[in-house]
């Protein structure tokens, strides 16, 4: 068939079947040069180094199809921009994983993201885990200063996930009934902790430490070098804060029990903190424990981090295609069930 009587066929297309091939055409430049473009756009702005040997002594190294080659100088291995990040070797377009992007900006579950996206759910249940997986690294880079209040979440140990005919995972304990009491009241090791710290212009940390009661280690743990020195720490009144506002210099400001406020001090935006974060792990309907610090981070990008929507899409976007930590699929559901810190 001649490129004229394509465009004869076209003309008696209806509306829908001729946006179903315009979106299809979309698809396939975009599976060629969408990531590629991108990536190397971005990858440019900092200098393009060699994924194998982190050299940037490096040159083009021709074509295959439309995507640009590298070769490294330093260890004469050849390189795509793809090359370590959570797109390398992935089929599908440009498009559907921005679409996907969107969907997790917008919190999204894993059923509804695959359904927008038009890919199977336990694919979307990676992609997801890849995506926070990247978005880790962001989160390692922040430090807190300023004013900076802290305090504690607790989580039901959630096995979610790990099945009893699984040879590499053993439960327990007796699985629990929805709708049934489950846990002891009140603090047990039945209950992870999760130190989270807050400032007033939008940063945030959180990190799964321990089982039950917290401790002065376990607070190191969450928080050495994160917080800046001379900034000021306001908590309750548990005791293990003070070792931690010595050794890294803080001024500590600690509320009395039944006291919600002292002059400009409080602990008011962690307890918010807590609050959205909540709300934001019921809305998967019970997170496996092994995930919940992915979790964690994407809740302080998604509802803590204090730019604009739009702004967050694009900062999202660029770091996740961009980064080089990545899992291979197959690993990412055989994690400890118990994240805990050695």
């Amino acid at each position: 068939m001649t490129l004229n009587e394509i465009f004869q066929t076209l003309k008696s297309f209806s509306k829908a079947d001729l946006n179903s091939v315009k979106e299809y055409l979309e698809s396939l430049e975009l599976n060629f040069n969408g990531f590629e473009d991108f990536l190397f756009t971005k990858k440019s702005e900092k200098g393009i180094n060699c994924p194998h040997c982190n050299s940037f002594n490096i040159k083009k190294n021709g074509h295959k199809g439309l995507i640009q080659r590298f070769l490294c100088k330093d260890c004469s291995k050849s390189f795509t921009s793809r090359n370590n990040t959570i797109t390398f070797s992935s089929e599908k377009s440009f498009n559907t994983w921005k679409k996907y992007i969107d969907c997790m900006m917008l919190g999204l579950s894993v059923r509804k993201s695959a359904e927008i996206c038009g890919i199977n759910k336990d694919t979307a249940f990676i992609w997801r885990h890849k995506i926070l997986d990247a978005l880790q690294n962001m989160a390692s880079d922040v430090k807190l200063d300023g004013i900076v209040e802290a305090d504690e979440a607790f989580f039901p140990i959630s096995y979610k996930g790990n099945h009893k005919k699984s040879v590499i995972f053993k439960m327990p304990r007796k699985a629990h009934k929805r709708g049934k009491q489950t846990h002891k009241r009140g603090l047990s090791r039945e209950k992870v902790c999760v130190p989270c710290a807050v400032t007033r212009n939008g940063l945030s940390l959180a990190k799964i430490t321990n089982l039950g009661r917290v401790s002065a280690k376990d607070i190191h743990h969450a928080f050495d070098k994160r917080i800046m020195p001379n900034s000021i720490l306001c908590t309750d009144a548990i005791s293990c804060y003070n070792d931690l506002a010595r050794t890294e210099k803080l001024e500590l400001i600690q509320l009395k029990i039944g006291k919600s406020k002292l002059g400009i001090y409080h602990i008011q935006h962690i307890n918010s903190y807590h609050s959205m974060l909540k709300n934001f792990i019921n809305r998967f309907h019970g997170v496996a424990t092994k995930y919940l610090n992915n979790y964690l981070v994407w809740h302080n990008f998604l509802n803590y981090a204090k730019e604009s929507y739009a702004e967050k899409t694009t900062i999202f976007a660029d770091f996740v295609f961009t980064t080089e930590k990545v899992d291979l699929s197959k690993s990412i559901p055989l994690r400890p069930a118990l994240p805990l810190v050695a």
